[in-house]
């Protein structure tokens, strides 16, 4: 299905009870929404009602074409206007990767709107910014950023040989769920789509101050993630004010949806059962 908000038209999965507690499923690069079905089903048979949308960029009806509109204030916005568009007041908010950036800065910036946090992956964007700027480790675990940034060559390189170093970027992941993601992201105005977020970084976009969260958070993580490192997820403690829980997952990639929807979906109950 489709929902428009801010003038722009969002794919849109929806599903649970129509009367359960509702969670907001944010995805992350390169994914889509369909990043959370193995993880909505068991939420579901919880009796939660989930929403998850192909965020700007990936949606075709939500594609603007300039940099600046990936800036993470117009991320956030179009959270709020879908949750809005959905009659939503208020969501248990759950974020993968990008997704867990959008949900950082939709916590501490309205705090209103969000009952819970599950954050999966990346910690919170100051925790992120300060361990890029002072930790070789981290910096080294992001320098991949840098190629994304480059406007052209990301894409080229991405997409050059059917798309090989997209595959290659989902370490740990079944093959047929590599495809699930892989084959939107050869349309190469998805991926640029994609990409602009990284861009949109040299605005002061994403990993810049964001306030400190004072609602029930839990941060998933896992000891195999190629892309944050220990000194960023530990440090993330240090900016949620309200009931925190940090969750290590041993021997689990970046992907943690994916390869752990399990645990994913149980961390997820926890946090939304300890709050109801």
């Amino acid at each position: 299905m489709q929902i428009a908000a801010r003038d722009l038209v969002f794919d849109l999965h929806a599903g649970g009870p129509a009367d359960g507690p509702v969670a907001l499923l944010l995805h992350g690069f390169p994914q889509h929404a369909g990043e959370w079905e193995l993880v909505a089903d068991r939420l579901h048979d919880a009796g939660v009602r989930t929403y998850a949308f192909d965020q700007r960029g990936y949606s075709p009806g939500a594609r603007p074409t300039a940099v600046a509109d990936y800036a993470m204030g117009e991320c956030v916005a179009d959270a709020l206007a879908v949750l809005d568009a959905l009659g939503v007041e208020r969501a248990h908010v759950v974020g993968h990767d990008w997704g867990a950036v959008v949900a950082w800065h939709l916590a501490a910036a309205h705090a209103d709107r969000v009952h819970t946090l599950t954050a999966v992956s990346v910690p919170h964007p100051v925790a992120f910014a300060k361990t890029i700027a002072t930790d070789p480790d981290q910096q080294q675990r992001s320098a991949y950023i840098g190629l994304f940034q480059q406007e052209g060559k990301a894409e080229d390189l991405l997409l050059e040989h059917d798309g090989r170093r997209l595959r290659e970027i989902f370490t740990g992941v079944p093959a047929d769920r590599v495809e699930r993601f892989v084959t939107p992201m050869l349309d190469r105005a998805r991926l640029t789509g994609g990409l602009n977020w990284y861009r949109a970084l040299t605005l002061g976009s994403g990993f810049t101050p964001a306030g400190r969260v004072a609602m029930p958070t839990t941060f998933l993580w896992s000891d195999g993630d190629w892309a944050i490192g220990p000194k960023a997820a530990e440090s993330c403690a240090d900016y949620v004010t309200g009931d925190y829980r940090f969750v290590t997952l041993p021997g689990v990639s970046h992907w943690i949806p994916d390869e752990a929807p399990d645990d994913t979906a149980r961390e997820i109950l926890a946090r939304i059962g300890a709050q109801a």
